[in-house]
């Protein structure tokens, strides 16, 4: 099945190196990252589990788990783990399913024959507390991934959610924001007191909002 943003992201129950676990259980009222590696001991996701496990102070700033995922088994995964610790420096301190039936797989659209018919191929779900799918990406084996991005991307679904403005394009914390062009001016100077910039009746910019 193919996963839409909107979506509620489908529940399942599976093996991890933590236990097994229901998925929406075990997010709870977090926000959720869950991202898939095509199999265990491999050069580009080696790099990435030691890079996702260093923002370890980061998710939790943000109310956040965060989860991988292949279709090798636990034990496997333990195994690869040590490897992580030893060449990048960082003890992975977050669950990897160990979807061996390829069950989440495909529940998550994460085979692609075209590519691969036997491994999951490299996708990212950011999922909010309601459980639906705000962001999916799917990149191809040999570019690692920027997890940077995925926490700017983060950062702005959590502002913007709580503020009616959106985030422009390399928008990073801190910066200007556009007022939502749902929100007329009558509404946006009770919302935006200390006032805004108009480029366009379209484009509005405003400090960002605390």
């Amino acid at each position: 099945m193919s996963i839409h943003l909107g979506d509620v992201a489908p529940d399942f129950e599976q093996e991890t190196t933590i236990g097994r676990i229901r998925f929406h259980e075990w997010l709870g009222d977090s926000w959720g990252i869950l991202f898939s590696h095509p199999k265990d001991f491999t050069p580009v996701c080696t790099t990435e589990l030691g890079a996702v496990a260093k923002l370890a102070p980061e998710w939790a700033k943000r109310n956040t788990k965060v989860i991988g995922l292949s279709v090798d088994p636990v034990g496997s995964h333990t195994e690869w783990a040590a490897d992580i610790a030893d060449t990048q420096g960082a003890t992975v301190n977050f669950p990897i399913i160990a979807d061996a039936d390829g069950k989440v797989a495909a529940l998550y659209d994460m085979i692609h024959p075209a590519a691969d018919p036997k491994v999951t191929v490299r996708t990212v779900f950011i999922i909010d507390p309601a459980k639906k799918v705000r962001l999916t990406l799917t990149y191809p084996p040999s570019a690692g991934r920027n997890f940077n991005e995925i926490l700017r991307v983060l950062d702005s679904l959590q502002l913007t959610d709580h503020h009616k403005v959106t985030t422009p394009a390399n928008w990073q914390e801190g910066d200007d924001v556009i007022i939502a062009p749902s929100v007329s001016d009558e509404q946006a100077r009770a919302l935006f007191p200390n006032g805004w910039k108009t480029l366009r009746p379209y484009l509005r910019l405003v400090a960002q909002p605390r």
